[in-house]
């Protein structure tokens, strides 16, 4: 069933409540929305596809919303296949349809589908415009947000940005809950890296009056929309969102986990600031990830393993340089039994990160805690609580 989001322009999307992790890595426990849009004018604008796996409820909303019109453009603003999916079967769905879009994405699409774009392609480039009647479209290039044939799409009448990937987030439509947690779950993990792009896309954002948000992923945004770009402008800029501290924790046996608890609670005693434990074995990595971006500090608590540190903080530690970590204060904690080596591996690790602060004070624990470790610890706390 296709919905209005205004008398002109439709949301044909679904909802997919069955997939168990998104991009094969990342579980979506309320599931994912693949949003697609119609602009009905003069001229018929479907504004993407959607992943194949919804091919089936997506013809349907688009039929049904067509009302015996047929489109007389497929606008494509990104290639992954979770938007682009049945562009082949539209186009042979539709063989009058015109595909429109960049021209990275028609170097690409051979890549993905067997398509004779023979006469079909309407190549488009930045600042250029498309009519469709009463509704234009103006199309500004958004490279390596997150791919780089990435584009996105300004209605000028109805003052409305189709924005690709970018204001998405994890959950399936009818999930109730607040934006900003699964938008920064997913922003952080499939976004991260690419900040200096995205804030030359909010650059660009910036001279449009936008009154609406489509994004490919979550709700359509009408309202407050300083308050998604402001955070847009943070995450991008790899600033923190409030004071707050992660304790990441890695822990074979349990040891090192208890030492993490109580590192929690000495700084608990000492301050207000949201202080959250975690345990990286268990725990959602994309949840700590983005945690991690949320607040202005990060302890990592982790077992020396095998001469180097327990896999799963190496791995949380790869995520965050992959997704450019910086402009944090961190603090450790190793334990060992001998020669205790998860130290020195995670400060190798940080040493590869832009503008970490970390802490002078490093917590060794010998196998479990001792009293000796309390006072290294309340040292540490006073450290990453110092301003």
């Amino acid at each position: 069933m296709y919905s209005k989001v205004t008398d002109s322009v439709y949301y044909i999307g679904t909802d997919d409540k069955t997939i168990d992790l998104f991009e094969s890595q990342y579980v979506v426990p309320n599931g994912v929305s693949y949003n697609s849009y119609l602009i009905m004018d003069e001229k018929v604008a479907v504004m993407d596809t959607v992943d194949p796996r919804a091919e089936e409820a997506w013809f349907a909303n688009l039929e049904e919303a067509l009302g015996g019109r047929k489109p007389d453009y497929l606008v494509i603003s990104h290639l992954e296949p979770d938007h682009a999916g049945n562009i082949q079967k539209a186009a042979e769905k539709y063989p009058d349809m015109k595909l429109v879009s960049n021209a990275k994405v028609f170097a690409f699409l051979p890549q993905f589908f067997d398509l004779d774009l023979t006469d079909r392609c309407v190549t488009v480039k930045e600042g250029d415009t498309l009519s469709l009647g009463s509704h234009t479209l103006a199309f500004v290039m958004a490279p390596m947000v997150h791919w780089p044939e990435v584009m996105v799409e300004y209605e000028t009448s109805e003052k409305i940005l189709f924005s690709a990937d970018g204001f998405g987030k994890f959950g399936a439509l009818d999930t109730e809950e607040e934006w900003a947690d699964e938008a920064r779950r997913y922003f952080i993990n499939i976004v991260g890296k690419y900040g200096a792009q995205v804030q030359a896309l909010l650059k660009k954002a910036a001279g449009l009056d936008i009154a609406a948000i489509c994004p490919l992923h979550g709700p359509v945004l009408k309202e407050n929309l300083g308050y998604y770009i402001g955070l847009y402008d943070t995450w991008s800029s790899y600033r923190p969102e409030e004071p707050g501290i992660v304790i990441a924790s890695a822990s074979i046996h349990g040891n090192t986990m208890k030492a993490a608890k109580e590192m929690a609670e000495i700084l608990k005693s000492k301050t207000d600031i949201p202080v959250k434990v975690y345990d990286l074995a268990r725990d959602d990595m994309a949840l700590v990830i983005a945690e991690a971006y949320r607040y202005d500090r990060l302890v990592l608590a982790a077992a020396s393993y095998d001469g180097g540190v327990f896999l799963c903080m190496e791995d949380f530690l790869t995520h965050l340089k992959y997704k450019a970590f910086q402009n944090r204060k961190v603090g450790l904690i190793e334990n060992g039994t001998w020669a205790p080596s998860a130290g020195r591996v995670m400060k190798g690790y940080l040493e590869e990160m832009k503008n970490l602060q970390v802490c002078e004070t490093m917590v060794t624990i010998r196998s479990s805690m001792k009293p000796e470790n309390r006072e290294a610890m309340e040292q540490l706390a006073d450290e990453l609580l110092a301003q």
